[in-house]
């Protein structure tokens, strides 16, 4: 006879089945042809069982949101060797960035559904909690010393950023991949020679 598992991976497990058929379903139809029926019809779960973990549809779409951005950070932050010059450092976090976004489906979520959805300041919030973050401290650590204090380098972010995630798009839409990666590399590379 087989045993159950207990409440707690139970739940886990769950939370894993609706992520997962969420996310499936929100990059091949969109968030807003995607029915909660359909979620939970796909995780093979009741819908008690994904109001029990979610609020609504849009809470389930943040978390799914949150765990694309976590993922992403977490593969710019595997690029780093800790011992690398930080120029270096924020060349391999370019680069994985770029390779992060190429995932399927992730740029759709994280920069054309993800702003739609919750809104242009929730996803900045998660950025920052996330990719913008790993740039900030990319940038800090290759621009050392400051030529300006936390102004100069918040908006260094924000316009490096806003120009890796055009790149991201660019490249989903069909641009020329190498040619995109060229020119963040160059920007990067650009922004810090004269620290």
């Amino acid at each position: 006879m087989q045993q159950r598992r207990p409440n707690p991976e139970r739940a886990e497990a769950t939370r894993s089945a609706l992520l997962a058929a969420a996310r499936t379903l929100f990059v091949e139809k969109g968030y807003a042809d995607t029915s909660t029926p359909e979620i939970v019809a796909a995780a093979k779960v009741t819908r008690g069982a994904l109001y029990h973990h979610y609020a609504d549809k849009a809470d389930l779409f943040r978390a799914v949101i949150e765990r694309e951005a976590k993922a992403v950070a977490d593969e710019i932050e595997a690029s780093a060797s800790p011992d690398a010059p930080p120029g270096e450092a924020l060349l391999r976090g370019s680069l994985a960035y770029l390779e992060a976004m190429s995932v399927p489906g992730r740029t759709r979520l994280l920069l054309v559904d993800g702003p739609a959805v919750l809104g242009p300041g929730a996803l900045a919030a998660l950025d920052e909690a996330h990719a913008a973050r790993t740039l900030r401290e990319g940038l800090e650590a290759a621009l050392r010393p400051p030529r300006q204090e936390g102004a100069f380098i918040e908006a260094l972010t924000a316009l490096l950023s806003a120009a890796f995630d055009r790149a991201a798009l660019a490249i989903e839409a069909g641009g020329d991949r190498a040619a995109y990666t060229a020119a963040m590399i160059g920007l990067v590379e650009r922004v810090t020679a004269s620290r």
